[in-house]
């Protein structure tokens, strides 16, 4: 297991060295999305002024205030409790996200699918998995919010946030086909196998 320090944006190179169970300290910045977000994005034809390139994603629809925009909140915005959400749902954002906006990876909860996994395979991404229930430690991580952009959507909208130490966080899906949650799957089916045989009770 290796811990990487990445100043944001990433490429590919520094991507594709990761491994499942390495873990990741992110610094610089950090682009938060959700559903409507990707559903703007990519089903109804928006764009966005904000450069995703070589950047982070991470599953949010994060609670903030508004206030007067100034030096210390250039967009407006000020932070009061940015958590993540559970990501399965967005599966099929994943490849548009690398392909038309150049992301490089995904944070959030429960992980991702097939889909997602063959996309990082391909374009060279990975899958950084957070800890469920830790948005007060999370919202620490976030030092402002530079930027927002379709701010119609909010709280969905696309944040750019500016961060110190965002982690650590865990690789969970990897670009070489590596699945925490594969692996846990197929140990939850082996354990469940042996103890129905222990019982006596016939699988198909």
């Amino acid at each position: 297991m290796t811990h990487h320090v990445f100043e944001m944006p990433v490429t590919e190179a520094q991507v594709r060295a990761l491994r499942v169970d390495d873990t990741v300290t992110l610094q610089r910045r950090l682009f938060g999305i959700r559903d409507a977000t990707q559903i703007h994005l990519f089903d109804r034809g928006r764009r966005t002024r904000l450069d995703l390139r070589g950047h982070a994603v991470i599953h949010t629809a994060p609670n903030v205030k508004k206030v007067p925009a100034d030096t210390a909140h250039p967009a407006g915005y000020a932070p009061v409790c940015i958590g993540t959400t559970t990501s399965d749902r967005m599966e099929r954002f994943t490849r548009p996200l690398m392909q038309r906006e150049g992301v490089r990876l995904v944070i959030g909860k429960g992980g991702l699918r097939e889909g997602s996994a063959a996309a990082f395979a391909e374009l060279g991404g990975a899958y950084l998995a957070i800890v469920g229930g830790t948005a007060a430690l999370e919202t620490t991580w976030i030092e402002q919010i530079e930027d927002v952009d379709l701010d119609d959507l909010n709280p969905e909208s696309l944040w750019q946030f500016r961060i110190r130490d965002f982690g650590p966080l865990l690789v969970a899906m990897d670009s070489h086909g590596g699945s925490l949650y594969s692996v846990v799957r197929d140990d939850a089916q082996a354990r469940r196998a042996a103890v129905l045989a222990s019982l006596g009770v016939k699988t198909a």
